[in-house]
């Protein structure tokens, strides 16, 4: 949905235009998952679908809200309260722009209210971060309007504690700080421990290649618990260790860790994927940078193998679509985001997209799956002020 469309349907809401209007990305994790909340590596790149807010503010400590793709309410408008803002104290959409809401004035920016009217192309449930972009484009329309002043990586870091502490989904910081901090035609290879950046051309078409998400249409919610369980058991893990965050544990140093961790055969899993992503993580930035990207097939594929067995979080349409994938001859394959559903990427020649796409639609047809939704990922730009 465009700018003046938003722009528009902001008029229609509140009667009045509103004083800007802003967008922020999807994302999808090239390779990197569940890494984020260990301090470790992550590389995603932001997608063309986006989450666009058209935003004014307010000075008497409310804020309404509107979405067109979700409406509630009797006009559609929700509107809260500032001061009855707490942790945890909503379900709905409106947790992730009213937890941003929460999270600047808890940390004392003077935000004293704003309208805002959302439009959305962000697939929701496909794990490509569509509540980052929601957070995100929120926090930078205020950001602008308030002029608050804060840097990209700040107001990815006050992103990432409203959906941890208001919403209560215990996320890590890669997917608000690739909706804020991606630039097109680039992978962001992020340190999520200091966050330092590194931006590295990813240019597939330049190259004969493509990169397909394939959309299960299996939904998952990481507020639900299986989630959590996984960041609990990767914090025992690091405590067992004598660490602070699994980071710390050497990938040539892992089979002295696991072996120290004896009978407890969950962590020693989880403790696994982690220190063999973050490696996998640094094998795919050096195939990039000189130049040997039709090698990174097998690395991802590797990575999805990791993500089904050791942390156990795929299901049977993700892994279906991996292995079609690769027997259709794709380079390389993995599923992409939180697990338990949502999307598979699948890097392949240009030439052979349309037989791989056909191959998994058929192999989902067979399973008497729902059918997929397959769309091509390119690197698209970060959050930024359209109007």
């Amino acid at each position: 949905m465009g700018a003046q469309q938003v722009r528009d349907g902001f008029v229609g809401l509140y009667g009045a235009e509103p004083e800007g209007v802003w967008s922020a990305p999807g994302r999808v994790n090239l390779i990197g998952e569940h890494t984020d909340y260990n301090d470790g590596f992550v590389m995603p790149f932001a997608l063309p679908h986006t989450t666009v807010a058209a935003v004014s503010r307010r000075t008497d400590g409310v804020l309404r809200l509107h979405s067109a793709n979700t409406t509630a309410g009797a006009d559609g408008v929700v509107e809260l309260p500032l001061t009855a803002l707490a942790p945890e104290s909503d379900r709905n959409w409106t947790a992730y722009p009213a937890g941003v809401v929460w999270a600047l004035r808890a940390a004392g920016h003077p935000v004293t209210g704003a309208d805002i009217h959302l439009a959305s192309t962000v697939p929701t449930g496909a794990g490509l971060s569509s509540s980052a972009a929601l957070e995100v484009v929120v926090a930078l329309a205020l950001n602008d309007l308030y002029g608050l002043g804060l840097q990209r990586w700040q107001l990815a870091r006050l992103c990432q504690r409203a959906e941890n502490v208001y919403v209560g989904a215990p996320t890590g910081i890669m997917d608000q700080t690739a909706a804020a901090c991606c630039v097109e035609g680039h992978a962001l290879f992020l340190d999520t421990r200091d966050l330092s950046q590194r931006q590295i051309p990813f240019d597939l078409a330049a190259e004969g290649m493509r990169l397909l998400v394939v959309d299960t249409r299996v939904k998952h919610a990481h507020s639900d618990g299986e989630y959590g369980k996984r960041r609990a058991g990767c914090e025992k893990g690091a405590a067992l260790l004598g660490v602070d965050a699994l980071r710390d544990v050497p990938y040539d140093g892992l089979d002295a860790a696991l072996a120290r961790l004896g009978d407890e055969e969950e962590v020693r899993r989880l403790v696994r994927h982690v220190v063999t992503e973050d490696e996998r993580v640094e094998r795919v930035v050096s195939l990039l940078e000189s130049g040997d990207t039709r090698a990174i097939g097998p690395v991802l594929t590797e990575g999805h193998a990791s993500l089904r067995d050791d942390f156990r979080i795929s299901c049977p349409e993700l892994d279906l679509v991996v292995d079609t994938a690769l027997e259709a001859g794709a380079l390389g394959a993995r599923m992409t985001g939180g697990g338990f559903g949502g999307s598979a990427i699948v890097l392949a020649e240009a030439s052979g997209i349309d037989a791989i796409t056909k191959a998994v639609e058929a192999a989902f047809a067979a399973a008497d799956f729902t059918a997929p939704r397959t769309f091509e990922a390119v690197p698209a730009a970060g959050a930024r002020r359209l109007v």
